[in-house]
């Protein structure tokens, strides 16, 4: 057993003492300066802590029991033969200089003169979460271009907490964070403060998409389903040259395909204003044409000035769309109904309050997203609540509200001869709740009439800000992460930019890389477990019998995953090394931190070369049970085995990694996987490496957390499971670079 103690040195000119680290094992004692300094009356010699009289004696006293915690897990079992002064002092310095060198006060992302004469990209990530799309990026860089990081968002404060640790305090850079959930009113107002009017060539991120998911129960009314509205009005305001965005799968089959096709159908909806006039124009020379369905033609007419007018003029212009057709029910109200019959009949009321409903949409809107949230923070579903929340929610929907209109009308049985003014309300009421590519496919009748299909077909090419091809499916361990996940991505181009439509893989099927490349090097950790410094692994040792086999899978890499055995590094190299490019040679050793406010003071940091790799502390059932699962290599096959000694579960699933193959999608809940040689759960650090996450990047705050908390927080392993594989990411922002004018 070791004896770690603190003392004083000697004063220096400023009577401020050194903190000197020693350590005694029989008869071997090595002495290290930790690099603190304090005054002697500021020394609590039997208690080994700095008194609350010294204004850092939180700071220093958190780094002093870290030092010495790690010392004594490192130096315990370690015979006292091979307890030699260098290799101790090695040790304590490794730790002592990582947090001289983060507390040393430098801009460490200055561009060099290389950079200088490159031409930077800028970018925006939303929905960042931990930021892999933001770490893909900052990877990229080809020929003479680089990225530019301008600004991320999210709702949550760990997202914020990691982002701000990793891109302002470790990188240098001064890329903005906005925390605010970006349906409120004010948000793109304070999205265009902080960007304070810098051009935004490329926007990324994935809105939240749990009830999208193939993986789980669908949701109706999830108060994530209407984000993707809310990120394409930011595409419309900041124009980017391009912008991506990534879901899960299942958002292809969700309702038949209606959901995709209607996000296309946005997506094109995306107009250019500046070109905006020439389609106003082309309208009215088609009102000129038509000599019966003017009241229609004018209705599309009015529809189409939506897309041009601002929040305060849209509600003006869909209230006076709204009071047009009012106005002509007004006139033909007495036409099909007596004077009684217009007072108390229960479908002209709804007619009538159908109305005033279309005309407060504002309001409804705002009443709808309240619910919502309250829906969700209530957790109604698979409950006697939620239909009823439901329906209420679809009752006050515009879609709804137009349906029982229509429905009224056709109950009134007006005669014959007041069909076709009925007919032209209720198209109205259509084409009020059309898209602009809707109103532009229930304009073609009118437009083959005038035989101007190709006049406007070469209005819309003008028109239409974005084109976008089909979306398509990005497989992740394509672009050299060890990982089977499959997401979906968007990628929409501006007019004046190269359309892309898809992004090609980087390996080949024989050249994947495998979840033993990912993790063999991290296999140094027990059970309820904590490290801060990489281990030499013996794979002789650890693998007898099968370690040509083992050594078989490491393969040396380029950065992006194909193989090159003369100038390549293992994955697990590229992971300790870092993928970023040249720009951040400076940057600050990797470090934790709890909080802002440990944030702000870096004295506060724990600074280690390793980091987020602590294992769960697991009783000797649960050990057992892993174990079991483990040598069956598959939770079905172990069942019967775990109900006859009497350790079953009634966990739905547990995932055998594979040590030559790659891991399945990594998700959010660290048990629901088994280490390939170790029966225990996945530590943060290597779910990130099955993400393709550099280990230099640290995840940020708690490291789980359960129950309704997950409603609202955001700890490591939801960080690590949410994000998009920064090697993916990397990927789609090459093909951006080699595209973009």
């Amino acid at each position: 057993m070791i004896n770690v103690k603190f003392y004083l040195d000697k004063a220096d000119k400023s009577k401020r003492s050194p903190i000197h680290l020693v350590i005694r094992q029989k008869d071997v004692q090595v002495k290290v300066s930790t690099g603190e300094k304090i005054l002697k009356k500021d020394w609590d010699s039997k208690n080994q802590i700095v008194k609350e009289s010294e204004y850092s004696h939180k700071s220093i006293n958190k780094f002093l029991s870290f030092l010495k915690q790690e010392v004594e897990k490192y130096f315990n079992p370690v015979p006292h033969t091979h307890f030699t002064d260098k290799k101790v002092k090695e040790k304590i310095l490794s730790l002592v200089n990582s947090r001289k060198v983060n507390t040393d006060v430098k801009i460490v992302c200055e561009d060099s003169a290389e950079y200088e004469s490159k031409t930077k990209t800028t970018f925006v990530d939303l929905f960042a979460g931990a930021g892999g799309f933001s770490e893909g990026f900052l990877q990229a860089e080809h020929g003479s271009r680089y990225y530019d990081f301008l600004l991320g968002s999210d709702i949550n404060e760990n997202c914020e907490l990691t982002h701000l640790a990793r891109y302002n305090y470790q990188l240098g850079m001064d890329a903005e964070f906005l925390r605010q959930d970006i349906t409120e009113p004010d948000f793109l107002e304070n999205l265009l403060k902080k960007l304070k009017s810098q051009q935004v060539d490329v926007v990324c991120g994935g809105p939240p998409c749990q009830s999208f998911s193939l993986a789980g129960k669908r949701k109706k009314f999830d108060k994530k389903d209407d984000l993707f509205a809310h990120y394409l009005n930011v595409i419309r305001i900041l124009r980017p040259k391009y912008f991506v965005m990534e879901n899960v799968k299942g958002i292809l089959t969700k309702e038949s395909g209606r959901i995709k096709e209607m996000i296309l159908q946005e997506i094109k909806s995306i107009i250019d204003l500046k070109e905006f006039h020439q389609l106003i124009h082309f309208l009215a020379k088609l009102r000129i044409a038509e000599k019966e369905r003017t009241f229609t033609l004018d209705c599309y007419n009015l529809r189409m000035q939506f897309e041009s007018a601002n929040e305060k003029e849209l509600e003006k212009l869909r209230e006076g769309f709204i009071q047009i057709i009012e106005n002509k029910f007004r006139v033909l109200t007495p036409k099909i109904a007596d004077y009684k019959t217009s007072k108390t009949d229960v479908n002209i009321n709804t007619i009538r309050h159908g109305f005033n409903l279309l005309k407060r949409s504002k309001e409804l809107a705002y009443v709808r997203k309240k619910v919502i949230l309250e829906k969700a923070h209530s957790d109604l579903d698979n409950d006697f609540f939620s239909e009823t929340f439901d329906s209420f929610l679809t009752a006050i929907e515009s879609d709804s509200i137009i349906e029982q209109i229509q429905s009224a009308f056709k109950n009134l049985k007006p005669a014959k001869e007041y069909q076709r003014e009925i007919a032209e309300i209720i198209t109205a009421l259509e084409i009020y709740n059309y898209s602009f590519e809707e109103c532009i496919q229930g304009l073609s009748p009118f437009v083959k009439a005038l035989k101007a299909e190709k006049e406007l077909e070469e209005i819309l090419s003008h028109i239409r800000l974005y084109n976008i091809d089909q979306p398509f499916v990005a497989l992740a361990s394509n672009y050299g992460v060890p990982q089977n996940r499959e997401r979906v991505l968007f990628i929409g181009c501006r007019k004046d930019q190269k359309l892309i439509k898809t992004v090609p893989p980087t390996v080949d099927l024989k050249e994947k890389v495998t979840v033993f490349e990912a993790l063999y090097d991290l296999d140094f950790v027990s059970n309820d477990d904590e490290k801060f410094s990489y281990e030499a692994i013996d794979l002789k040792a650890k693998y007898n019998g099968v370690t040509e086999k083992m050594k078989s899978l490491l393969k040396r890499r380029t950065i992006d995953g194909k193989t090159d055995d003369k100038k390549g590094m293992t994955y697990a190299e590229w992971s300790k090394k870092g993928r970023l490019n040249s720009r951040f040679s400076n940057a600050k050793n990797p470090f934790y931190v709890r909080s802002f406010e440990e944030l702000e003071n870096t004295l506060n940091h724990i600074v280690a070369p390793l980091h987020n790799h602590k294992t769960s502390k697991q009783n000797e059932d649960v050990v057992k049970r892993l174990e079991v699962i483990l040598n069956a290599g598959d939770y079905d096959v172990a069942k019967k085995e775990l109900k006859k000694i009497g350790l079953d579960s009634e966990k739905r699933n547990y995932n055998v990694l594979k040590p030559d193959s790659q891991s399945p999608t990594v998700m959010t809940i660290p048990d629901d996987y088994i280490h390939y040689s170790s029966p225990r759960a996945l530590t943060v650090r290597e779910m990130a490496r099955l993400q393709s996450f550099d280990d230099s990047f640290v995840f940020q705050g708690k490291r789980s957390t359960g129950g309704n908390k997950r409603k609202f927080e955001v700890p490591q392993f939801t960080l690590v499971g949410n994000a998009v594989p920064p090697l993916m990411a990397r990927a789609v922002a090459l093909e951006i670079l080699k595209n973009i004018k």
